[in-house]
């Protein structure tokens, strides 16, 4: 009750509460809304007992004119308070996802590869539509239907109080099945809402994996696995809406029983002329009435259960906090970024029980190219992911001019680097789009230019303006590379980091796209890793990485002359 009431809370103070006044005049118009519905029910008594009883032709004008007067004051306040209630769910869930979307881009790299991006787009997507939709039901409850309720009792009430004790007496046995059912309700959504989110999980690898799939011909396969797990939704969503419609149905119940108690005792003494058959139908309409509003305020209950799972799902979200954050007492550089060695001093990192890392320490000097190779798992793109405070380290310390990255402000730490690696990542928008990235366009040309771009822009019918497609894939992998060169070249950071950028080229895409490299990293600091050993020859230092660890280090030459790792993974390359 307590968490209940907490994410209640949260989400009014954080959300609801800016559309205070909107919601102000809704609940009126509601309030009107569901008083019109007593107004019927006591204009039910003159119809017939004066009008189709005593047959008084002057009351038909006044009795009708009021029943119209009733419908049209309804229908002009449900249309005004369903529309406002409506634009304020719309807000409240674009607020939320907006918020959640700016959160979890501040969370830490780890989160992601923890959450599959279907996971976290079902979080976005499903559960704040849910969270933010239900507050029209609620209030329309809490308005209308309270309202409508207060209304017919007064009515019925003033009719026969005996009768309207008879019509719910019924009512107290609902509230203990009622409790197992909410719960019951929260339970099953929560599955069906995690069902989802696995369901928008293999949408997404399907179709990001798709010349995988026909490559190999599993498309069978891969349907059936999706048509599995789509039975597990259905069968979890089914659940949910199962027990949200259990509560109305026992509404229902109380309700048959309620009026065959006051049509057996009210009977009667309508027979006997104690009570007038006019008298009988206005209560007859208003606690029939009564059970309409009743059933939606059911219907709220588990609603409400159910967006309390969403609210559940959003919560833990946003209590997500990152643990790579800039320092409280930031530091500067001491020197210009132009001028500052990169330093690794003793470095250990593990992924769980996983070393990656085991001490590894050398020193890539400013304005020179320093490149790392080593086998597969040898932990060089780790050394990139710590430069960049993607992860931090458990021990040791990766320094940019004398000091630590950790205490250098994130945003300006990771402003000094431009990075290519052997996946070009591009977005499904313009090739200009993906160099700038948001920023000023003043040097595009020169950056297009220097990545040998515009050798291939001449053959796209919009040049600059065609669209990269989904992750790239309306491009060859040079050009993608060269888009990613251009990008760098554009961003114009003091350091490089170059990851395998030409690893996935054919030869004459890897000598263009080498050039454009060669004249990227004049005269910064590059750090490159790069298994084709071709391409590092000319470095001024290459530093052999092993199990986690620097095993050696020096030029070429050197390392050729010593013999060991290098020079064995270099006479396997060149081996004749």
């Amino acid at each position: 009750m307590t968490e209940t009431r907490d994410l209640t809370r949260w989400l009014w103070r954080d959300y609801l509460r800016r559309h205070i006044w909107l919601i102000v005049v809704a609940v009126i118009l509601m309030s009107i809304e569901g008083g019109m519905m007593g107004a019927l029910s006591y204009l039910i008594k003159p119809m017939f007992d004066q009008i189709f009883v005593a047959g008084n032709r002057d009351a038909i004008t006044w009795v009708a004119a009021g029943v119209f007067g009733v419908f049209l004051i309804r229908a002009v306040a449900g249309f005004g308070q369903r529309v406002i209630m409506k634009t304020v769910g719309q807000k409240v869930s674009a607020a939320l996802q907006a918020d959640m979307v700016r959160h979890m881009l501040r969370l830490d790299s780890a989160f992601f590869q923890e959450n599959s991006p279907g996971i976290l787009i079902e979080r976005v997507r499903g559960d704040t539509l849910a969270a933010g939709s239900i507050w029209s039901t609620v209030f329309s409850a809490l308005g209308r239907d309270v309202v409508a309720l207060i209304s017919l009792f007064a009515v019925a009430l003033s009719i026969d109080w005996v009768w309207t004790l008879i019509a719910v007496a019924g009512a107290p046995v609902l509230m203990g099945p009622m409790v197992l059912l909410q719960r019951w309700v929260r339970r099953s959504t929560r599955t069906a809402r995690h069902a989802a989110a696995v369901l928008a999980t293999r949408l997404d690898e399907t179709f990001h994996g798709i010349d995988t799939i026909k490559l190999n011909t599993i498309e069978a396969r891969e349907a059936d696995r999706f048509s599995d797990e789509l039975g597990g939704f259905v069968d979890a969503q089914i659940r949910s809406e199962a027990g949200q419609a259990g509560i109305p149905a026992m509404m229902d119940i109380v309700a048959g029983v309620g009026f065959f108690g006051v049509l057996t005792y009210g009977g009667l003494q309508i027979i006997d002329g104690a009570k007038t058959v006019g008298e009988f139908m206005s209560f007859f309409t208003a606690m029939a009435l009564v059970f309409e509003p009743l059933r939606r305020i059911g219907n709220v209950s588990g609603a409400w259960q159910a967006a309390l799972a969403s609210l559940e799902r959003l919560h833990d979200i946003f209590d997500a906090k990152p643990t790579i954050t800039s320092p409280a007492e930031p530091k500067r550089l001491p020197v210009a970024a132009e001028s500052a060695d990169l330093e690794f001093s003793d470095v250990a990192l593990a992924y769980g029980d996983q070393p990656v890392l085991r001490g590894a320490s050398f020193v890539a000097e400013a304005g020179k190219t320093t490149a790392l190779v080593g086998a597969s798992g040898a932990g060089k793109s780790t050394v990139f992911r710590i430069l960049t405070r993607l992860v931090e380290p458990q021990s040791g310390h990766a320094r940019i001019g004398g000091v630590d990255v950790a205490d250098l402000p994130l945003e300006d730490l990771r402003g000094l680097f431009s990075v290519v690696t052997q996946d070009a990542q591009l977005f499904d928008e313009s090739i200009r789009d993906n160099i700038l990235l948001g920023r000023d366009g003043a040097a595009l040309e020169t950056a297009l230019t220097a990545a040998h771009v515009d050798d291939f822009l001449q053959n796209l019918s919009a040049g600059v303006e065609s669209k990269a497609g989904p992750r790239g894939s309306a491009l060859s992998g040079g050009q993608r590379q060269r888009v990613a060169i251009a990008r760098a070249l554009h961003r114009d950071a003091p350091i490089l980091l170059l990851d395998e950028a030409t690893s996935a080229l054919d030869a004459a895409s890897e000598a263009v796209v080498q050039q454009a490299l060669e004249r990227l990293s004049t005269g910064r600091t590059t750090l490159v890793i790069a298994h084709r050993l071709s391409t590092i020859r000319e470095a001024d230092k290459i530093v052999v990485m092993d199990a986690g660890q620097v095993v050696d280090q020096g030029t070429h030459e050197e390392l050729i002359a010593r013999g060991g790792i290098y020079a064995d993974l270099y006479r396997l390359q060149f081996a004749e």
